[in-house]
């Protein structure tokens, strides 16, 4: 069994060379379409399969599921912060401590999914409205030592 793969089941964000049109479109597809993936793939799991790891030492459906309300959050953010700022430097957070707060381990998953489709919603609304010249705007991750553009970003 290969960890690492079941750890990153897609993989890691492989940029593109070159960030066409067409990537942004779909990734802004992608980004618009989750709040009905996750709510479809969650709907008839019961408090047991809540409680269920995909993998070994990995979170719960719960906890991913909040971490996804709880990334995505900060994604949004830094895409506010980047947009109103000059190459802001974001403030990272640790996904693994969020992870076992109170409210990540057994709070409700409506919650999050709730949280999910209003974030989407005007996640969605913000990129379809974005030009070329706010695209190129980046925000630096401290942990990473690097600028991240927008347009880099909607793919990640």
């Amino acid at each position: 069994m290969n960890l690492e793969k079941l750890k990153y089941p897609i993989g890691y964000f492989q940029k593109p060379e070159a960030i066409t049109a067409k990537h942004l479109t779909s990734w802004t597809a992608t980004i618009a379409e989750f709040p009905q993936k996750i709510t479809a793939l969650t709907k008839n799991l019961d408090e047991d399969a809540l409680s269920k790891t995909y993998r070994p030492g990995g979170w719960t459906i719960r906890q991913l599921v909040h971490h996804c309300a709880d990334s995505h959050m900060n994604a949004f953010i830094r895409f506010k912060l980047a947009l109103t700022e000059e190459t802001p430097k974001i403030k990272p957070y640790f996904e693994d401590k969020w992870a076992e707060l109170p409210d990540t381990r057994s709070a409700a998953i409506t919650s999050s999914l709730q949280l999910i489709e209003g974030l989407h919603a005007r996640w969605a609304t913000l990129l379809q409205s974005l030009h070329s010249e706010d695209l190129i705007r980046e925000y630096i991750h401290p942990e990473h030592g690097k600028r991240f553009s927008l347009s880099e970003t909607i793919g990640m």
